[in-house]
């Protein structure tokens, strides 16, 4: 029997960090998974509930936000329990086994930085060497050195 799944989408909300009675780190998303096409109630994409354990969903929940792309592989878990009114509830889950982050937080930060270090740019901070300095820039970084016939190997 195969019970994997690959998926692509975007996180629904913040995912959240909760911690089980014996300190493991647990993380819970939801993904908007885009469809082709418009299903008969007009829903444009699929919602999957995600849960990944450990190291990683402690990394999920510092590097991801909601509107965060992610890659997630894992398999599929259907479980059940009973909620506060005494319902039966049945839940089908990606048990996420690893996460590539594709687009996240900090990289959002990042190409905020480099836009407003691009638009801050003043082309007369930087000023173009002489003739004279480069040729001495170049004789200092490069020194010459001689090559004999005995140093070529063919």
């Amino acid at each position: 029997m195969i019970n994997r799944v690959v998926l692509v989408g975007r996180m629904t909300r913040d995912p959240e960090l909760r911690r089980t009675g014996n300190g493991a780190a647990v993380t819970s998303f939801t993904l908007a998974l885009n469809r082709n096409y418009n299903s008969a109630d007009g829903q444009q994409a699929d919602y999957i509930s995600c849960v990944v354990w450990n190291k990683t969903a402690e990394n999920v929940e510092k590097y991801c936000s909601k509107g965060s792309l992610v890659g997630v592989e894992g398999r599929l878990r259907s479980r059940s329990y009973d909620n506060a009114q005494g319902q039966r509830v049945y839940v089908t889950e990606v048990v996420c086994d690893s996460i590539q982050f594709l687009d996240t937080r900090n990289s959002d930060k990042y190409t905020e930085q480099q836009n407003h270090s691009q638009s801050t740019y003043n082309p007369n901070q930087y000023q173009q060497p002489t003739q004279n300095q480069q040729q001495d820039s170049f004789m200092n970084e490069n020194p010459p050195f001689n090559i004999m016939e005995d140093d070529i190997q063919f």
